[in-house]
């Protein structure tokens, strides 16, 4: 039996001490936050700790040093002081109306006002809080902490809806101003979410915040890093590697390869995404655990509401500018996917001062492009997909390429009208899905010059070669595998090798016809 009880879901920092969770000490740098300033942003994915280091500065404001018993912060806080906390979590509501987050502001002010009294000269939300704020500093006789936990869920769910997200924008403006306005009655402000909404929306009156989103000291603030999984798990690695029946050497290399990767600046360690990492410990399995707790479909609206190249996204490039906030207006949906934790940075080109994107590993990127399907393959649900891609893989592994043609064409059979008019990008989208899916199972390269497309695919017995046409021929594209050596670097290969020429038409918005060679 393993030793450790993994805190799933759990995100109550006190609930994890007492009851004797796994915890992975983050306190020397919850330290270093509340000694070296006193207002914070930081975004992170979702499921990534936000809530828990927000619930770990709520028990050391608290002054619970029993909780920190065996820790880095036992060592370095030597006075313990408890002062007033003002706790806002906005991650439990549904926002589809100006008032849902009024109501719910209303009331965690309400609860507060029970404690810190009322004043009948306050009308507003932001009055109320800027009430409350002095109020609770007179009567505790401590500036007080303010903790907002994903303070950006109203607008995330407004994407698309600009009336709904510029009446939230406002509201939240307002009422964050307040921070700005009693200062002097503060001691310290921590504020986190996936995204950050471009400096002219919410926190435009809010220019004392620190965003360390960015920052190298604090990349390893949430999640864990390689050293404190060999530091903390390095037993249970063991375990793991006994369970799948494989080395120790190929239980990290596949753990780094299916969780491993998020960078959040440049040059620095990758970070694992906590919750599949303390998911596959418990279970001794791999599988999608984050993937799998929500995709949101958002990012999908906005891929396809601004016309997005796929096959551009595992190479995207971008500034820090741009990555760093997230305006509703926008028409680039990379920072969104960005920050939502899709794509991560890649690399750093310090000449341009540009980032380069690509998607943090292997559960990201296969659990992404199959949540695509669906969206872009009209006639296929989120079930069939796996079984579509199975089937895919068999044909392209028995050599019959005229059954993986007549599927690949059923794929096509529905093109919505809103997509057919950008036909080609679809076409290429669809293909690029469907090859990339493919290409987890066998060995795939996908090229792609002016809208046209080659392919090869490669298994154990053959090598295809393709390529695709936009209202050419079929001919014409066998004859430009021919005519430009596509072959060549398989000229002693010992397998069956098939050249195939297609092509698509815009009239009947599906392939129309396929030769082999």
């Amino acid at each position: 039996m393993n030793g450790k009880i993994y805190p799933i879901g759990i995100q109550n920092f006190e609930k994890i001490r007492e009851d004797g969770y796994f915890y992975v000490d983050k306190t020397a740098w919850i330290y270093q936050l509340v000694k070296t300033g006193s207002y914070y942003f930081l975004s992170r994915p979702r499921r990534f700790g936000k809530s828990l280091l927000i619930s770990t500065l709520e028990a050391y404001f608290q002054g619970k040093k029993e909780l920190f018993e065996g820790l880095a912060m036992e060592k370095l806080e030597k006075d313990w002081i408890k002062y007033p906390i003002l706790h806002i979590d906005l991650n439990t509501q549904k926002y589809d109306t100006p008032e849902s987050l009024e109501d719910k502001l209303n009331g965690v002010l309400y609860e507060w006002e029970c404690l810190y009294g009322t004043s009948p000269a306050e009308k507003s939300l932001a009055m109320r809080f800027e009430g409350i704020i002095e109020r609770a500093c007179r009567k505790e006789g401590q500036r007080v902490v303010i903790l907002v936990d994903e303070y950006d869920k109203p607008m995330l769910q407004a994407i698309g809806n600009e009336e709904l997200q510029k009446s939230f924008r406002e509201t939240l403006k307002s009422f964050y101003g307040a921070l700005k306005s009693k200062d002097g009655y503060i001691k310290f402000g921590m504020l986190t979410g996936v995204t950050k909404f471009g400096k002219v929306s919410v926190f435009s009156d809010l220019n004392n915040l620190d965003d360390i989103s960015m920052r190298k000291e604090y990349i390893e603030v949430c999640g864990i890093s390689e050293q404190e999984l060999h530091d903390n798990l390095e037993q249970e690695l063991h375990e793991f590697a006994n369970a799948q029946n494989i080395t120790y050497e190929e239980i990290c290399h596949k753990l780094k390869m299916y969780y491993d990767g998020y960078h959040f600046t440049y040059n620095t360690v990758g970070i694992y995404n906590p919750f599949s990492l303390l998911n596959a410990f418990k279970y001794k399995e791999f599988s999608s655990y984050w993937f799998e707790t929500g995709t949101p479909t958002y990012l999908v609206t906005l891929l396809r509401l601004h016309h997005y190249d796929l096959e551009q996204m595992a190479h995207e490039e971008t500034t820090a500018d741009v990555l760093n906030s997230i305006d509703s207006a926008s028409t680039n949906p990379i920072p969104v996917i960005y920050q939502s934790g899709y794509l991560t940075i890649k690399g750093y080109d310090n000449r341009f001062g540009t980032y380069r994107l690509g998607f943090p590993n292997r559960e990201v990127e296969e659990g992404f492009i199959r949540f695509l399907l669906p969206f872009y393959a009209n006639n296929i649900d989120r079930v069939e997909t796996n079984f579509e891609i199975q089937k895919f893989v068999r044909e392209i592994e028995a050599g019959d390429y005229d059954s993986f043609f007549r599927r690949l064409k059923s794929f096509f059979a529905d093109t919505p009208y809103e997509l057919a008019r950008d036909l080609e990008l679809h076409y290429q989208n669809v293909l690029f899905i469907i090859f990339k899916l493919v290409g987890f199972y066998v060995k795939a390269e996908y090229h792609t010059s002016e809208g046209r497309i080659d392919l090869v695919l490669q298994t154990d017995e053959f090598i295809y070669i393709m390529e695709f046409k936009l209202n050419g021929t079929a001919e014409e594209a066998l004859q430009q595998i021919n005519d430009k050596h596509y072959t060549q670097p398989f000229e002693t290969d010992k397998r069956k090798l098939f050249k195939i020429g297609v092509n698509f038409s815009a009239k009947s918005r599906n392939i129309e016809k396929w030769i082999v060679e």
